[in-house]
Parts: structure tokens; C-alpha cells; sequence
């Protein structure tokens, strides 16, 4: 019997690293390939202990690179696509738009016909809750599934059209999809350009942590082994053609996620330092996952212990933070 062949882009990234390591650590029966670009934040360094392992392989390439991604689809066969690649940072969607409307869009569209080509058995579309827009501060309101999408930043703008597109290729052609969509992750290599790392590594080093607005902005917090257990159920066990919100019901300012880490290492409040507000900074994020827990998924890391074992991982591994702020990991 074949082994089963899952694709996994942006593999190289922060979620999609840990997935590549959670499927290839569960699935010795699966033939693994990541594909990523390696851009500024891709980093294959995490990697060291399954690159070795004969059911994983890792290619570089361009998602948006039609000849190149439709040659490997046809050379490969895949039986599964999980679709992590993506520009992901909201600032940086906000100084070049174009970069994110290429990856997140075209490089998906690009994606989508490859698969279709081959016949996949199963595409889950990696999306983020910020297509959603943004709540007010009522704890009652969440968003859910059939919450209409709304958009306020380019980042999230170019995350709702793939979402649409990959819906559009299910409708159309009867490609078999998931769509997730998951609330703020953190936890082990993350990349420290984001709040809770970039919190950790300036906390550590006496540096002053910057802080958008009055740090009251709230968002949903998800432990990224949770996030990984949620899209190993959908892919196998998701009906085609749902969506499924991935959230843990850890609502925290961001304020007090700076606080607790601050509190935590035993440092003082005098570090953090308040900074003009993001341009179109939404106001709160929060999800029901109800859909997602009657599949069969609870996530195990509440925030305080999720908090704590992220913030030790982060004392363990200082070699690899520091190789990432120094520049040296492009290297």
C-alpha cells in the first residue's frame, strides 16, 4: 500500500513549523513534503531533528510560481495540501500591500489550480479570525462561522480573498476544502518580530517593550500545538466545504499579555512603553469554537499554563532568538 503524500507550504514558518513537526512525529505512514520560499521569516534551523527522517522532504520554492508548484504537483500526486504560506504581518501589509495581495492571493489561486489538476483528496486553507474585522468589548459576542467578513487591514484583506477564492474552487469545481480559521497563536518559534516573543526577547535583554495605543486591544490567544492538533482533525474528519474557527477562550489585553510576561520573569513595569496606535488597529477579536469542539477538538493549554511554557521555551532556546535578531539565521 502507498503511502499517503501530504504537501505542507509555509512549512518553514512559525504555525506550519510546528505542524510540519507534530504530522511528521505522528505520521510515520505519510510521505511529508514542506515547501517554503524562506522568506525573512522562514527558517528551516527548527527543523534539525526530522530533516533526517526518510518520510520528510523540504523544497524551496515560490508558491506564486505556476510552472515550478504545478510541475511538483504532477511529479508528486499529492493526496492532501495544508496551505499555511503566507505573508502574515499586519505592519508590514501596511507599507507594502503588494507583497501580500501576490502571496496570500495569487500564490493560493496558484495552489488551488495545481490541486484541482491532480485530484486531491483534501485542500484546509489556513486562515486567521482578522478576516472576520473586529468586535467590540462586549464579552458576550464572538465571532462564529456565518459572521460576515470584514477585513480592515491589507494583510487580512488579501487572507479573505484567498478564504473566498478556496470556497469559489469548491463551488465551482468541486474541489474538497476546509477553511480554518484560528485566533492569535503563540508558543515555540515564534517568530520575534510579533507581541509575545518580541515581548520575551526585549524583557529579557532589560530593553524597553512597545506597546500600540493603551494596550487595551483584545485578543484571543491559541497555544500552536492546539492550533495543530484542530487542523489534524479537520483534515481528516472535516466536511468538505465547511469552515471551522480554531479559539481557546483566552481573552487577554494586550496590555496584560505584557504584564503577565514582565511578571513572569520577575522584571518591572517601567520596561514598557507606550507607542502610537497602529493605523486601523482592531479593537477585539474573540471566537466560538462550538463547531470545531463538536468534531471532537478541546484545546489543552489554558493561558496561564500556555504563557509559561512559551516563556520557558524561550529561556531554553535563546541561541535560537538571538540567531534570528542578529540576522545570522539567513545566513
Amino acid at each position: 500500500m502507498s503511502k499517503k503524500k501530504l504537501l505542507i507550504t509555509g512549512g518553514a514558518g512559525f504555525i506550519g513549523g510546528n505542524f510540519v513537526q507534530y504530522v511528521v512525529n505522528k505520521y510515520a505512514d505519510y510521505d511529508i513534503t514542506n515547501l517554503d520560499l524562506l522568506t525573512y521569516a522562514g527558517e528551516v534551523t527548527k527543523h534539525v531533528e526530522i530533516k533526517d527522517k526518510s518520510n520528510y522532504h523540504f523544497v524551496q520554492a515560490d508558491i506564486a510560481d505556476r510552472e515550478t508548484i504545478m510541475s511538483l504537483f504532477e511529479q508528486e500526486k499529492f493526496d492532501y495540501v495544508v496551505h499555511f504560506a503566507a505573508e502574515s504581518h499586519v505592519d508590514r501589509s501596511i507599507t507594502d500591500p503588494a507583497v501580500f495581495v501576490r502571496t496570500n492571493v495569487m500564490g493560493t489561486q496558484v495552489l488551488l489550480d495545481a490541486a484541482r489538476k491532480i485530484g486531491i483528496s483534501k485542500f484546509v486553507h489556513v486562515s486567521t479570525d482578522e478576516v472576520y474585522g473586529e468586535l467590540d468589548f462586549d464579552p458576550t459576542v464572538f465571532f462564529t462561522e456565518e459572521t460576515p467578513l470584514q477585513p480592515n487591514s491589507p494583510y487580512s484583506a488579501s487572507k479573505a480573498s484567498s478564504d473566498l477564492l478556496v470556497r469559489a474552487y469548491h463551488e465551482t469545481f468541486g474541489l474538497p476544502m476546509n477553511i480554518t480559521r484560528c485566533s492569535n497563536n503563540y508558543g515555540p518559534y515564534h517568530f520575534p518580530e510579533k507581541l509575545i516573543p518580541l515581548t520575551i526577547s526585549k524583557i529579557m535583554n532589560d530593553q524597553k517593550v512597545p506597546v500600540y495605543g493603551d494596550g487595551k486591544n483584545i485578543r484571543d490567544w491559541l497555544h500552536v500545538w492546539d492550533h495543530c492538533a484542530a487542523i489534524d482533525l479537520v483534515l481528516h474528519e472535516g466536511v468538505s466545504g465547511e469552515v471551522y474557527n480554531v479559539g481557546g477562550h483566552n481573552e487577554r489585553t494586550n496590555l496584560e499579555v505584557v504584564k503577565t510576561i514582565i511578571e513572569t520573569l520577575e522584571k518591572s513595569e517601567d520596561l514598557i512603553e507606550f507607542v502610537t496606535d497602529r493605523l486601523g488597529h482592531d479593537k477585539r477579536y474573540a471566537i466560538d469554537p462550538t463547531k470545531l469542539e463538536k468534531l471532537g477538538w478541546k484545546p489543552t493549554y489554558t493561558f496561564e499554563t500556555g504563557i509559561a511554557q512559551t516563556i520557558q521555551w524561550y529561556i531554553d532556546n535563546t541561541a535560537w532568538w538571538e540567531l534570528i535578531l542578529s540576522g545570522d539565521y539567513r545566513k
